[in-house]
């Protein structure tokens, strides 16, 4: 069953009422993945025309961001898509160690394939997953040793480590800190013991609260987590208690994403894994309803943004890109911004099984079948299993698209320096001005702002309109 709205009407709820922007509504209700990903427009484009294009945007660049992606888990959740490894029962350690050694020998896989990998400055470096954390020392050791040795690391790179909030110990922490990691992120999801029971986590609460304290403690400047909503079982009111906890304990970083069924692969607008996630599955959804479980609405889904949103920006959080919140002026997120910022959008590599990696002119995935991934590694290929181009003009819409991202206004003299175009002209003048129309931009001469309603809609309109 779907829960009847209760609280007040989200503010969007007019403008998504508007018949103009009908299909903006039939987006959000379709439920696909993600603003920040687009594939490309040119047919027929090999693994190796993407490595070429990255040569040569790697020649005299500015800085990159540089992911190492660790897909183990000890157990899968059962929203996630993400191509992930279960590592159970014994020799846990060995099967750990096993994914580190892959991870660097493909490394040097790129390094070998793309030499201008090596003397790019490394703007951020982020070891992700799966769940990394469930690395012994001694790897997470020899992991961030290699890459701080054989990659572009200055003064400047920030080095960030995600996972789960149970397994980042105080032997962990302090191993990271010396490695010289400032930043921590961890997929909390929610502060609702009930709600992370039904989305198969397995840690509470109040894991996630001593995690922050921990890491807080043990002095990493950025602390970050990651909250969900639209989950199994959600409230707004369990949403506004989640923000409580996070402003009580001054959370540096919050990563805020709605639940996505849709899969991942049909939209190619993200990276899935083979499998899909229990919760994709209808008889799986249909079954939760009839023993007594609820989907929020769209009303209240939007709602609970709502509710993270004015409270995380009341409490002084910027947000920057969208749904990616800073406190006290501390953000953007710097991957983030390396990569969706008008005058950046650098390049971004991502090593390990499913990383998602991308240049101005193409972007590339690793293979997501780990069988797959590690004979081609061992077999001395870089282990990518598809790669699409874009055309002039898809390089200048994404640009537009990936700069809307930001919330930040799209400014007219960077995109004339970067394009010889203007947004004043078609087709831009006619996109922005039905937008403008609409109430959901304003357009003057510096160039094109998001209003609130565009803010909410962000991801709906760059994936429709433009």
């Amino acid at each position: 069953m779907n829960r009847v709205l209760t609280d007040s009407e989200p503010r969007v709820w007019a403008a998504l009422q508007d018949p103009a922007n009908a299909h903006l509504l039939d987006y959000v209700t379709e439920d696909p993945f993600g603003a920040h990903v687009f594939p490309g427009n040119v047919p027929g484009y090999g693994v190796d025309d993407f490595l070429a294009d990255l040569s040569d945007q790697l020649t005299g660049t500015a800085p990159i961001h540089l992911w190492s992606y660790i897909p183990t888990c000890a157990y899968k959740c059962r929203f996630c898509q993400y191509p992930v490894v279960l590592v159970k029962g014994g020799r846990n350690e060995e099967k750990l160690s096993q994914w580190v050694d892959w991870n660097i020998r493909e490394a040097e896989l790129w390094l070998q394939r793309v030499p201008e990998l090596a003397d790019a400055p490394i703007g951020e470096f982020n070891v992700f997953g799966g769940t990394p954390s469930l690395l012994p020392e001694k790897d997470i050791r020899r992991l961030l040793d290699f890459y701080r040795e054989n990659f572009g690391f200055t003064g400047e790179t920030t080095i960030r480590f995600e996972g789960d909030p149970s397994t980042f110990t105080p032997a962990k922490l302090e191993t990271l800190r010396e490695l010289g990691c400032t930043k921590l992120s961890s997929g909390v999801q929610s502060f609702d013991d009930d709600v992370l029971r039904e989305c198969g986590r397995e840690h509470s609460a109040q894991m996630c609260v001593d995690f922050v304290r921990n890491a807080q403690a043990a002095g990493f400047e950025w602390v970050s987590i990651d909250l969900m909503y639209g989950l199994l079982d959600q409230t707004v009111d369990s949403v506004k208690r989640d923000l409580d906890v996070v402003l009580e304990n001054e959370v540096t970083a919050v990563v805020c994403t709605k639940l996505h069924l849709k899969s991942y692969a049909e939209t190619r607008t993200g990276v899935a894994g083979e499998q899909p996630a229990p919760w994709q599955l209808p008889q799986y959804r249909e079954k939760l309803v009839r023993d007594g479980h609820f989907w929020p609405a769209l009303q209240e889904q939007y709602r609970m943004r709502e509710v993270l949103t004015d409270g995380l920006r009341a409490a002084g959080y910027t947000e920057h890109p969208t749904m990616y919140f800073a406190r006290d002026g501390l953000g953007p997120e710097k991957w983030k911004s390396i990569m969706v910022d008008q005058d950046k959008q650098e390049a971004e590599v991502a090593i390990g099984l499913g990383g998602s990696s991308s240049c101005r002119a193409s972007e590339a995935i690793t293979d997501v079948n780990w069988k797959n991934y590690a004979q081609t590694v061992e077999a001395g290929r870089v282990p990518l299993g598809s790669a699409t181009g874009f055309d002039a003009g898809a390089q200048e819409a994404r640009a537009v698209k990936m700069a809307l991202s930001t919330l930040q206004p799209l400014r007219s003299d960077l995109h004339y320096a970067r394009y010889g175009t203007s947004l004043h002209d078609s087709p831009w003048r006619e996109k922005f001005g039905s937008l403008a129309e609409r109430g959901l931009v304003s357009v003057d001469s510096g160039g094109v702002t998001l209003t609130e309603d565009g803010e909410v809609l962000v991801e709906a309109i760059i994936n429709t309109e433009l």
